[in-house]
């Protein structure tokens, strides 16, 4: 097909809600007053992982249980399917050709946490797939025995009071504006930024908060290779109105190359291995450095993300093999608008270039541009959303862009998206 035609539609509806109360006559001053109100219950929050973005919630009443020594454990979790179809489709981390449309569980995961104490945790198992502009689909039973494997994220955590913390374990990224799995973000695929990270990374972080400054620094394996080599850390500062200033940064502090295999070769695309997936080794990201700087905007049903990035790729030999040098930098705007509570669309549109002979995106020296509309209706712990989505390539190579032959400059993809976040 060489377009792809959604009707995007979204609907608003408002509620009123009218108090009155009657006075009491002079001739009753002297009757007993009316029993004061019972103040009302505090709100149950949410978990506190996963994180989400701003247009679906966590299920504020999870399940939560006694478990003894253990003290009190949080259970929530996701289950989601996707169908999607596109034009142009690649081949995906096992090297087989995507088809035009198809059908998939994209999360099926439970949480079981400990957030209170001095000693916490969290453990997430399960399912999951990494849906993403500009890279071919991969089924989730793939995804997850390609990469993290049943339990993607698993960390202890010891906070001795609010101001510290320790975490050590299979850790979710420092970096980026956007999270790995679908329903944490407001788009069902991650942006072509979002490629270039890191997604989930083993090691220890520190984390500390005071007043509206917040940090964290991590050393771990980075792009997942296996290799304690990296450094990774993020500061945020909170403004009096809300909004948040984020400054994050990740590198290899060794320059010897881990030796892991193609995974590790991974340049681009949150570790899968660039556009084409794990069967051409296409550079050195995890050699190199990554950093973004984040704004995050509430106003009113608005709530909007800007953000740039810019990462460096060393020349690296591993064994006799001569990895070039490369830079990409790009930026990107993400927004979300309410119409109700329930209804909500989001956008994202983003640029992004490199530079240098390492492969980082189409090609070297390519660039790309994208452009999503997701709107979203959720409904306590039931969701649904459709997503639109196209992305063009200004300058590629022939051989590492879209379709069988891998010389094709545009992608339209259309995505469907539901379930429940119990």
């Amino acid at each position: 097909m060489t377009t792809l035609k959604l009707w995007l539609c979204a609907g608003s509806a408002a509620m009123t809600l009218v108090f009155a109360g009657a006075a009491a006559a002079d001739d009753q001053a002297s009757a007993p007053p009316p029993a004061a109100a019972a103040p009302d219950a505090p709100a149950p929050t949410p978990p506190p992982y996963p994180a989400m973005g701003p247009t679906l919630s966590n299920n504020p009443t999870s399940a939560a249980f006694d478990a003894g020594p253990l003290g009190k454990l949080t259970v929530n979790g996701v289950v989601t399917g996707l169908g999607y179809v596109q034009d142009n489709p690649g081949f995906d981390l096992d090297g087989r050709l995507n088809k035009t449309g198809g059908i998939d569980l994209s999360n099926g995961m439970a949480t079981i946490q400990k957030t209170d104490g001095v000693f916490q945790f969290v453990v997430q198992a399960g399912v999951y797939a990494f849906p993403a502009l500009g890279t071919p689909y991969t089924s989730s039973t793939r995804t997850t025995g390609d990469l993290f494997g049943a339990v993607p994220v698993g960390y202890v955590k010891i906070a001795p009071n609010s101001t510290f913390s320790l975490e050590a374990g299979q850790l979710p990224t420092l970096i980026g504006a956007e999270a790995p799995f679908t329903y944490q973000n407001m788009n069902i695929e991650r942006g072509l930024l979002w490629n270039q990270e890191p997604l989930i990374s083993r090691g220890v972080q520190f984390n500390f908060t005071k007043g509206p400054w917040a940090a964290s620094v991590s050393w771990n394996d980075g792009y997942y290779t296996g290799s304690y080599t990296s450094i990774s850390g993020n500061v945020t500062y909170t403004f009096k109105n809300g909004d948040t200033l984020v400054f994050d940064a990740a590198g290899n502090a060794s320059s010897n190359f881990s030796t892991c295999g193609l995974k590790c070769l991974a340049p681009a695309l949150g570790g899968f291995g660039g556009p084409i997936g794990f069967t051409v080794p296409l550079g050195g990201q995890s050699q190199g450095q990554i950093f973004n700087l984040i704004f995050n905007h509430s106003w009113g049903k608005w709530a909007i993300t800007p953000y740039l990035q810019y990462s460096n790729v060393p020349s690296t030999v591993v064994g006799g093999l001569v990895l070039p040098s490369g830079r990409s930098y790009g930026g990107a705007v993400l927004a979300k608008y309410s119409f109700t509570p329930q209804i909500s669309l989001a956008g994202r549109v983003e640029w992004i270039g490199s530079s240098g002979a390492a492969n980082l995106l189409y090609g070297p020296g390519s660039n790309a541009w994208s452009l999503t509309l997701t709107p979203t209706y959720q409904k306590g712990v039931f969701f649904a959303r459709i997503e639109g989505s196209y992305v063009g390539i200004g300058s590629g190579t022939v051989g590492a862009e879209f379709g069988p032959a891998l010389n094709k400059t545009q992608q339209f993809r259309g995505l469907i998206e539901g379930g429940v976040i119990f």
